[in-house]
């Protein structure tokens, strides 16, 4: 029975009400894939700054310049000590295990243990910043991962899924949580990579029957099986005989879908790393028998270059019967000639081949079911391709049920992303139904006190393997001392004095209650620990509450408890539609009498988690690196603008002095000279004098450059400007003229309507009055005068010489002058007031307006295009 490993004391994953982005990771052993997932962005995979659909999981420095994925990857045959790919390996492992050993048979990492008993990788060369956490360094591909987000976003990303596999332990899982928030990232949920290719192969398909399949998953790091069924809910069950398999049914939003999860395979030794090594030792044995023992041991480059060829040579291998081998000068002068045959590497794989179906027939074993209950097989990752891969398994199941029918590669993080989707508001999705299993056996065991004297060692297995998750469960302990090894590593203190006080309150035979949660994300955690003893209410209404059933309970988070077991423990599951805790602070209400709180302490058998302050300080390390990286980039910027405006304004005097140029022609010869001479001390000083420079000294140097060219092109861009500006200038007043001339027609008419009729007009039905059209005459005028005395000013003047106007001043007047304008014209006449004069007399004043004809005339307007 594996045991558990860790339990977190403040752990939950409770979702917001909405989510504005879900970021999707897949973090396999040799490749990274990620996709987003936000509204107004369409749902695929995260591409990398090369474009690349898959990043390479890798970091590394060539020196100072920190690299990822393929390029971390391609620098470990110059730098093999700076190289760091496949940390999946090292993920919450003892530096003593054999993990550490294995790793260093794949690549040439120094590493050491730290302070918590795990592995550190160092920088031998570096005196600071050598030595990095694998949390740390999983941390920087993980921020790497977020900046691509966010820039496709356009905002920052925090929230995030991962996908890991189902073997992964509690202290596996804290070091990718660890890590994940070290680089800024928010924890959703963990699902299991192969959840997240179920719920990828549901997203576009209808189950009018339930269906059981086998996702196989062959990575690099393990094999996996995982046994899920697919379902709606008004399904049938399904037939004992045949079941068929749902292909191309296309599916609405208003669909759903039921995916359980029955259990789980897998193994750790024959997996395409193993191959890769393989090959890897193949080379190198063959190569000492050639050339002697221990001559490539000693070479880290040349061991790296191996890997290279050997990873390079499994692909190879894949698809076709042979594959020669070529490195020249692997060490010394020495090439490195080698033919490899399928054959021949199958025969020294040959242990490993019942290994890749076993996984299978372990998924089937706890899952109760058989390969006739079996729909299909669905292959994913990269290694399914392999041939020998594919031959063990349609030996096992029969070629018929093999599927293909999922990208083996990105279906992981696709369905991570959807999975995370589906638990936002934000997202409207097909509607899926995910219930996931535990595929370990959790199990509590602490001490107590026997009636005949000496100590009784009790266990209870809390949540079998294969039980659901998100599923809270309440253990009742029969003890009434502290139990300084209780659930694990768990400490409860203050349970005596618990006790004796719930004696005295007149409870009998008080008991302490823990209540457990196996979070959806697979992780177990202490939800509320407390004494627990009915007290007898001898009151009136205390009897009437017993009578009618109204004793005391349990607090209202903690499940029913069922019968003690003969271990002496009990564990009962809520509904698993039970929220999950917020916290580990007790929920107990403390005013009960029947219950009095218990103070617990976690204790990590194994790994511990990071405290806050570590992960803080390696967020203080990693920001350090960031910001030393963007001075760098800064920096290198700030110098190639600068060496590439000394070109410019190079080319542009040599152009200057050999003809007529603009350039000569907007500026004095006394202005080339400052110019050249700045230009030449700058060169001289970036080819010689520049080593320690900052990127604002660079920036000064460039600026004193464009403090003498500014006026030069100033002058050029004005010539050019200004003949347009003139005409626009002399458009706006051409309009406001004909504004004018509309303006005193209305008026005159309506001055002699007045005149006729014999009585005042109502000024209302007039558009303008006659101070509005008087100030727009004055600004006429005054702009009219002020252009000329300008224009008579640029009249003849050199091109070398700052003009007396400039464009801008001339769009200023024009744009100021049409404002006006437009605001009249754009006005709407008043309503007329009632007239008291008689009907007779309207009708023949709308008779002269109108016309012989009965018809309004049209109106005489100003186009707004000529303002």
């Amino acid at each position: 029975m594996p045991k558990l490993l860790t339990v977190l004391a403040c752990l939950s994953f409770l979702l917001p009400s909405t989510l504005g982005a879900v970021l999707a990771i897949d973090y396999g052993t040799d490749w990274t894939t990620a996709s987003l997932m936000k509204p107004g962005i369409p749902f695929d995979v995260l591409l990398n700054r090369d474009s690349k659909r898959k990043i390479h999981s890798s970091v590394g420095w060539n020196r100072a310049d920190r690299l990822f994925g393929s390029d971390a990857l391609n620098i470990a045959t110059r730098f093999p000590q700076d190289s760091f790919p496949s940390l999946k390996h090292l993920v919450g492992a003892h530096y003593s295990s054999n993990k550490t050993s294995y790793y260093s048979q794949l690549y040439q990492a120094t590493t050491f243990e730290s302070e918590r008993k795990t592995i550190t990788i160092r920088r031998p060369h570096l005196s600071e910043g050598a030595e990095w956490t694998v949390e740390e360094l999983l941390a920087m591909q993980f921020a790497y991962i977020k900046d691509l987000a966010s820039e496709l976003a356009n905002e920052v990303i925090s929230d995030a899924v991962l996908a890991v596999p189902p073997y992964f332990s509690q202290v596996e899982r804290q070091s990718f949580i660890d890590a994940l928030e070290i680089s800024g990232l928010r924890l959703l949920a963990l699902v299991h990579d192969g959840t997240a290719v179920a719920v990828n192969y549901a997203m576009t398909r209808s189950f009018p029957e339930k269906e059981f399949h086998v996702i196989y998953d062959a990575g690099a790091g393990a094999i996996r099986a995982t046994v899920a069924s697919f379902s709606s809910p008004d399904a049938p069950p399904p037939s004992t005989t045949t079941t068929k398999i749902a292909r191309n049914l296309k599916t609405t939003t208003k669909e759903s879908a039921i995916i359980e999860i029955f259990g789980f395979g897998w193994n750790k030794e024959a997996t395409g790393n193993e191959l890769t090594r393989r090959l890897k030792y193949l080379f190198i044995n063959r190569f000492e028998e050639k050339h002697g023992k221990d001559i490539l041991s000693a070479d880290p480059k040349a061991l790296a270059r191996l890997l290279k060829e050997a990873e390079r040579v499994k692909g190879i291998l894949s698809a076709n019967t042979d594959a020669f081998s070529m490195v020249e000068s692997i060490t010394g002068d020495i090439d490195f000639r080698t033919k490899t045959s399928r054959a021949e590497f199958e025969g020294m794989c040959e242990d490993l081949k019942p290994l890749y179906v076993q996984p299978i027939l372990d998924a089937l074993a706890n899952s109760g079911l058989t390969m006739e209950n079996i729909t299909s097989v669905i292959l994913a990752g990269g290694h399914s391709r392999v041939p020998m891969v594919q031959a063990e398994l349609k030996a096992l199941v029969g070629e018929s049920k093999i599927a293909q029918n999922v990208n083996a590669d990105e279906s992981f993080v696709l369905g991570s992303a959807f999975y995370g989707a589906t638990l936002s508001r934000q997202f409207r999705t097909k509607k899926l139904k995910v219930q996931d299993v535990s595929p370990y056996d959790f199990q509590v065991s602490y001490e107590t006190e026997v009636k005949k004297g000496g100590k009784r060692s009790i266990s209870t297995v809390v949540y079998p393997k294969g039980s659901k998750l998100g599923v809270k469960k309440t253990l009742t302990l029969k003890g009434r001392k502290e139990f300084p090894t209780s659930i694990y590593n768990i400490n409860i203190s203050n349970v005596t004095e618990a006790i004796s006080n719930l004696t005295t309150r007149g409870a009998v035979d008080p008991v302490v209650k823990v209540t457990l949660f196996l979070t959806d994300s697979g992780m177990l955690t202490v939800h509320d620990v407390i004494a627990y003893g009915e007290v007898k209410d001898d009151s009136l209404t205390g009897k009437l509450k017993n009578l009618f059933g109204g004793g005391a309970s349990l607090p209202s988070d903690s499940s029913t408890s069922s019968p003690t077991s003969d271990d002496g423990g009990s564990a009962s599951a809520p509904s698993p539609s039970s929220p999950a805790p917020e916290s580990s602070v007790s929920v107990t209400a403390k005013e009960d009498k029947n219950i009095v709180p218990l103070v617990w302490e976690t204790e990590h058998v194994s790994i511990r988690p990071l405290t806050p302050s570590e992960k803080q300080k390696s967020k203080r390390r990693l920001l350090a690196v960031d910001q030393a990286e963007l001075a760098t980039r800064q920096l290198e910027e700030a110098r190639n603008v600068l060496e590439g405006h000394i070109y410019r304004l190079k080319d542009l005097l040599a152009e200057s002095a050999a003809s007529v140029t603009p350039f000569a022609e907007f500026s004095t010869a006394d202005e080339r000279n400052k110019l050249l001479v700045l230009v030449e001390e700058t060169s001289q000083w970036l080819s010689e004098g520049s080593n320690g420079a900052d990127a604002v000294i660079y920036n000064q140097k460039r600026e004193a450059l464009q403090a003498l060219e500014d006026p030069i092109t100033g002058r050029q861009k004005e010539a050019e400007a200004l003949p347009g500006a003139i005409a626009d200038l002399n458009k706006a007043l051409a309009a406001s003229r004909s504004f004018l001339k509309l303006a005193d027609e209305g008026l005159t008419a309506v001055g002699e309507r007045a005149d006729e009729d014999g009585e005042e007009v109502d000024s209302s039905t007039v558009k303008w009055t006659a101070e509005e059209a008087e100030e727009i005459r004055t600004i006429v005028e005054e702009t009219q005068s002020w252009f000329q005395k300008q224009l008579d000013a640029v009249v003849d003047q050199p091109k070398n010489v700052d003009a007396p106007i400039r464009a801008i001043d001339l769009d200023i007047r024009g744009s100021k002058l049409q404002k006006k304008v437009l605001r009249l014209i754009n006005r709407k006449a008043a309503k007329p007031k009632p007239s008291s004069r008689k009907s007779t007399t309207s009708s023949s004043t709308q008779t002269r307006t109108e016309g012989s004809t009965g018809e309004k005339p049209e109106p005489t307007h100003i186009p707004r295009e000529d303002l």
